[in-house]
């Protein structure tokens, strides 16, 4: 609400009033006639050359005009003269002639009238001025009567908010965007499964995306400087609290005034549709659109942000750039993050650096990263500390990381603790992992609750592991298949696992199908094997056939294989033997014998003995024998004993024994026999 006194504000506002029909004399010849006018008793001559000097400041000078034409009747003069007392510090006198305007037919004194009960608290009285205003056409009386039905909570408020919109009002424009948005936002998922008010981002130069966690493999833990990157979240939206940075299990739970009287079906329809057949997230565009081409920053910045979620980057930077470029520091933010996901970090930098200047935390913290990635750590930790300072949590977090990277654990720990105590989920799982590389698991496990609790997906599949070594299979399967609905592909795999260990092969099937669809090679592998066991026994091919598709099996195989999964490259290799190409087959097992795998290590040998490439065989046979495969010790006990070299034969023999397994062991054991027959003949 506008200050009244300040005279900028009282004559732009709509409370001082031209007289009706009558043009603003621009010229000292036009005032110079209006001022002989109004010597010789012109009322209508009183008024406008009154408003004039008001307009001027020269409130001496237009009291006596607007006083006399005020006399004769004259309306628009009444409400001026309310003004010029106003400005003079007569309060309740110029509300005493904006009554008068008011009464006759006035708007701009009902307007003022109404502005003036609201400051003093009298709320009935000032809606009724206001909505005398609204109804003769003020677009400033709209508005406002929009803004207090709004804090009242009331129905009416869109109404009226539109009213205004429509007839131009650029703050009208952009709350009424903000109304649908929010409505958007609260009734669900758009067609795109987005939450069409919130702006789904990657992070920034440091996103913190994975998080602090255990590694599964290892069954050990990640240490929060290697497993999360700095968090130099993007904005968001750039106008949520709590959401525009990074997920801190803060959300946006502000609501409009009037939502909550109107009823659930209703509010989801809307969703889908509003004014004119629209969605309310194409609506909303439309009247950040209006506001920000008369200048409006914020919604220029909303703008800028619907552009950017739908991919149109181009026009997006322009909202951001004319959005920063007019003030708005989380539009310079913003506009720093498309520039460096467009390669130009320099520039990047220098709006960042901007944005940082003016207060914005989110921005002191995407320099902190970015001067993080460079090495430069004590620059990005005073860029932290300043978006500390600009009451930007993420900057403790940061510090934690980087404190964690240099080996400070104690300093990662306060850090951590600052702003794990402030509600930042995702230092309430850094500082759990800290605490059990400590060894302090007693200590870890609440934080990891907490951070579980409050919405971290990592903590919850961290939380999995715990209780999984400590043998409480339940209730680390309960946090697995929390942090898998929530799209955790190491914990979908965990579920997977889970699942087919109970026999239930449906469910395992879907949640290895997330955590293969994820990027997860054992997840793909387990798939392949899954779906493999289904297919029916292949006969041999009949002659003339073409050669056989590939199954979905052997295509999850071969994604499991192509990111390094060994025996999944042994499986690709058996079924590329099976179909007849030995070249694939003998690459497969190739790269798995190369990567450390015993059985890839043999079937290579077995391929090239068959093409006649004994020796080599021989030399990947002893790898795999060495490494433990008794069937590789026994194919190399029989090789030795072929080349009449009985000693080597026998003693590969009594290796293959030892390894078996128990057939090999039995047929290993004949030949050792025979051989020391041999040997002793």
């Amino acid at each position: 609400m506008d200050v009244m006194g300040d005279k900028a504000t009282l004559l732009e506002t709509g409370r001082f009033a031209q007289p009706a029909d009558r043009e603003d004399p621009g010229t000292a010849a036009e005032e110079m006639r209006h001022r002989l006018a109004a010597e010789a008793g012109d009322v209508d001559a009183m008024s406008v050359l009154g408003s004039l000097l008001l307009r001027r400041g020269d409130l001496d000078g237009a009291e006596s005009l607007l006083r006399g034409a005020t006399a004769a009747g004259d309306r628009a003069a009444a409400n001026n003269l309310g003004v010029l007392l106003h400005q003079r510090g007569y309060v309740d006198e110029a509300a005493g002639w904006w009554r008068i305007a008011a009464v006759a037919g006035s708007a701009a004194a009902a307007h003022a009238l109404g502005r003036y009960h609201r400051e003093r608290g009298d709320e009935p009285a000032a809606e009724y001025w206001l909505k005398q205003s609204a109804e003769q056409g003020h677009t400033l009386g709209a508005y406002a009567l929009a803004d207090l039905l709004e804090h009242r909570g009331d129905v009416g408020a869109e109404l009226w908010m539109r009213t205004a919109a429509e007839r131009g009002h650029r703050e009208a424009a952009y709350r009424l965007a903000r109304v649908l948005d929010k409505r958007a936002e609260r009734e669900g998922p758009g067609e795109d499964g987005a939450r069409p008010g919130a702006v789904v981002r990657p992070g920034g130069p440091g996103r913190s995306g994975t998080g602090a966690r255990f590694d599964v493999a290892k069954a050990g833990l990640v240490r929060p400087g290697e497993g999360a990157r700095h968090n130099g979240a993007r904005p968001g939206s750039g106008v949520r609290s709590g959401a525009a940075r990074s997920d801190n299990g803060r959300g946006d739970g502000a609501r409009t005034g009037g939502s909550g009287s109107r009823s659930t079906d209703a509010r989801r329809a809307d969703a889908k549709r509003g004014d004119g057949g629209l969605s309310l997230t194409d609506e909303a565009e439309q009247w950040y659109r209006q506001a920000a081409a008369r200048g409006h920053r914020r919604a220029a910045l909303h703008l800028g942000a619907i552009l950017e979620r739908r991919g149109e980057l181009k026009e997006a930077g322009r909202w951001y750039l004319t959005s920063a470029k007019d003030g708005e520091a989380r539009a310079a933010c913003a506009l720093g993050f498309l520039l460096r996901d467009a390669g130009d970090e320099d520039n990047a930098a220098v709006w960042w650096l901007k944005a940082a200047q003016d207060g914005d935390g989110n921005a002191a913290n995407a320099l902190g990263a970015l001067h993080a990635e460079r090495g430069e750590t004590q620059t990005a930790e005073r860029w932290y500390r300043a978006a500390m300072d600009a009451g930007d949590i993420n900057g403790a977090y940061n510090l934690g990381l980087l404190c964690a990277e240099q080996k400070r654990t104690a300093q990662a720990d306060q850090w951590y603790r600052r702003a794990a105590y402030a509600g930042h989920r995702e230092a309430a799982n850094a500082l759990a992992v800290l605490l059990l590389q400590g060894g302090d698991a007693a200590g870890a496990e609440p934080w990891f609750s907490k951070a579980a609790e409050a919405g971290s997906v990592d903590a919850a599949f961290n939380l999995g592991i715990l209780y999984a070594s400590r043998g409480d299979d339940a209730a680390a399967l309960k946090w697995y298949e929390r942090a898998a609905a929530a799209g955790h592909t190491e914990a979908a795999l965990q579920v997977g696992t889970a699942r087919l260990r109970d026999g239930d092969e449906r469910d395992a099937e879907r949640h290895l199908r997330c955590a293969a669809g994820g990027g997860s090679p054992e997840a793909a592998y387990r798939l392949g094997t899954v779906l493999d066991a289904r297919r029916p026994p292949a006969g041999p091919p009949a002659l003339g056939e073409p050669a056989a598709q590939k199954t979905e099996c052997e295509e999850w195989y071969e994604r499991a294989a192509e990111q390094g999964h060994r025996r999944a490259q042994v499986r690709v290799g058996m079924l590329a033997a099976g179909r007849g190409d030995v070249v694939e087959a003998a690459r497969w097992y190739r790269l798995a014998a190369e990567a450390g795998s015993r059985n890839g290590a043999f079937n290579l040998g077995l391929l090239l003995a068959r093409e006649g490439s004994e020796p080599e065989a021989a030399l990947w046979w002893t790898r795999a024998a060495d490494a433990g495969h008794g069937r590789a010790a026994l194919r190399l006990a029989l090789l030795y004993a072929r080349r009449g070299q009985l000693t080597e034969g026998q003693r590969w023999a009594s290796r293959a024994v030892e390894l078996g397994p128990a057939e090999v062991a039995e047929r290993a054991a004949r030949l050792r026999e025979a051989l020391r027959q041999e040997l002793t003949a």
